[in-house]
């Protein structure tokens, strides 16, 4: 009955992938006013692809130049997403190829990052916390956070709670940004990080939460936020946020052993 359709392989993984993409490029762009500009843009698609159909050839001609044009648009309306998209797999391949043998063996990738302190982190918390202090902590994983180092001022030194906590006492010169944190280092301080665009965040969230949303959304970064006016904890990761309860919720976090559920 259908013998005129020939399905190939070839046909199913390319729907596949076209389907993969515009899964991940919905996730993207949900909540944003992106959203809306893609939906005009699909609209105007299908009123040219039905003047076409119809030989109305002076609104094909007008629509078909206003979408030729449009490509080049959509790369500077769409800058945050595209980074956002391509960085998304770029973080998958890295994961996966630092966690290769056969890669490490042959090109030489063989050195392990530094084991994050833990009891530091949690300790400086904990006393920033108790006290009000605020605080905004970027801790580096994957991928490099020079963009953002070189916003601040360079430190390098090693990790502890002390140095943490005074860096972002209220007197400090530094305290007004982020810190941050690579290989088990404070690399540098008063760093400034991207602020998310996201309209659908509570008013509630004030500029150091919109920062570590930002600073997730565009890296595979954690963060770590101290509120300066209730002294809670949050953490943020891929553009989400939530909440810490307790220290020990903390402690899990920063040791990577269990899956929490994130807010949008």
């Amino acid at each position: 009955m259908f013998g005129f359709i020939h399905i190939a392989i070839t046909d199913v993984l390319d729907i596949t992938l076209v389907a993969v993409l515009v899964y991940q490029l919905y996730k993207l762009i949900k909540g944003t006013a992106a959203m809306r500009i893609v939906f005009s843009i699909a609209l105007l698609y299908l009123v040219w692809s039905l003047a076409r159909v119809l030989h109305m050839e002076m609104l094909g001609t007008i629509l078909g130049q206003v979408l030729g044009v449009g490509v080049i648009a959509l790369f500077i309306v769409f800058q945050p997403e595209i980074r956002r998209f391509l960085l998304h797999f770029t973080m998958r391949f890295d994961t996966n190829r630092k966690h290769n043998i056969i890669w490490r063996t042959l090109f030489g990738i063989n050195k392990s990052a530094a084991a994050l302190n833990v009891d530091a982190l949690v300790t400086a918390c904990q006393n920033m916390s108790e006290t009000k202090t605020g605080a905004l902590i970027f801790i580096s994983r994957h991928s490099s956070p020079d963009v953002y180092t070189e916003t601040g001022d360079i430190i390098d030194a090693q990790l502890n709670s002390r140095l943490l906590e005074n860096i972002f006492f209220k007197n400090s010169p530094l305290h007004d940004g982020a810190v941050i944190i690579e290989n088990n280092r404070i690399k540098a301080a008063r760093c400034t990080l991207p602020m998310t665009d996201n309209p659908n965040l509570p008013a509630s969230y004030g500029m150091r939460h919109r920062a570590a949303i930002g600073a997730s959304e565009h890296s595979d970064a954690w963060l770590i936020i101290v509120s300066e006016e209730t002294g809670r904890i949050a953490v943020a990761r891929h553009g989400k946020i939530k909440r810490i309860e307790n220290l020990n919720e903390l402690r899990l976090f920063l040791l990577d052993n269990v899956n929490f559920i994130f807010q949008e």
